[in-house]
């Protein structure tokens, strides 16, 4: 179980996370210390740390000065939504979103979709109205930004490692229409042109494999925090340290990985999808 002052389940929790963690890496090694630069009462920032209260249009502008990289870049906007609708990140995806951020390496098998880390606003957006997620445009901007926002983990200094293996069923579905899928599978070539973002596709024609069975993400660390699996269900998913877990899942995405087309071939079949299907 990742470590209590970790676990979040709304959208302003995970912001407190995000403040606390630039405030930490910038110097400020207590709450009163940020406050008194500020010019803020202590309160104000405990209650946006904790939680308890997301930070006001004026704290944000301020915040977001301070810290321009605050949560993508995109604090100021989250806040409002987080104010508006109190956002929600399910309780049983909080560990996993406290491990993609702390994760010094992060390995994905998706069977039929393009990972979240990886997607295009309209190809969320368009996933997120299929499921019917959100009851209105306000909740469905909410997760959207979000999702979204765990992103940021790719533009900070030393992101993580990031293995992505996908089955080219996943190139092939129609999500959001055809300029949809083309944006999404130009991002996907753009980002796998980063050196520490590796993309791997498993042809159609390799048939039957293990990865059916379902999308799964492993998170690890550099230091003694023990690694985590995350695995989708249709109802939700569910997170695991469980040694035994953690080991024959990570024996399933080598055996995946080793299935798949090299980066570079990988590469060449998402454009040519892009380029064939999607134009």
């Amino acid at each position: 179980m990742a470590n209590d002052r970790y676990i979040r389940n709304d959208l302003s929790a995970w912001l407190g996370e995000e403040l606390r963690r630039v405030r930490l890496a910038a110097g400020y090694h207590s709450q009163d210390q940020l406050a008194h630069k500020l010019g803020f009462d202590r309160t104000v920032i405990t209650k946006i740390e904790t939680g308890k209260r997301p930070a006001s249009d004026d704290a944000a502008r301020v915040l977001v000065t301070t810290f321009p990289g605050l949560a993508g870049g995109r604090f100021a906007e989250l806040s409002e939504i987080a104010r508006r609708e109190r956002g929600v990140i399910p309780g049983w995806f909080a560990d996993w979103i406290e491990a993609e951020r702390m994760a010094t390496v992060i390995k994905m098998w998706e069977p039929l979709l393009v990972p979240g880390l990886l997607q295009t606003p309209e190809y969320a957006r368009a996933l997120f109205i299929a499921w019917q997620t959100a009851g209105t445009e306000d909740e469905l901007e909410g997760l959207l930004s979000t999702r979204m926002a765990r992103q940021a983990i790719f533009d900070r200094a030393g992101p993580p490692k990031f293995w992505a293996v996908i089955d080219e069923t996943a190139l092939h579905r129609r999500i959001g229409g055809p300029k949809v899928m083309r944006d999404q599978l130009l991002k996907l070539v753009e980002l796998s042109e980063r050196p520490r973002i590796a993309v791997h596709v498993i042809p159609a024609d390799a048939g039957a494999h293990i990865g059916l069975l379902g999308a799964f993400a492993i998170a690890d660390f550099d230091d003694d925090t023990a690694d985590i699996v995350y695995m989708e269900s249709p109802d939700e998913g569910h997170s695991t340290r469980n040694p035994a877990t953690v080991a024959k899942v990570n024996l399933i995405f080598d055996t995946l990985r080793s299935e798949a087309l090299p980066r570079g071939a990988s590469r060449d079949l998402i454009v040519k999808v892009a380029e064939e299907r999607w134009t």
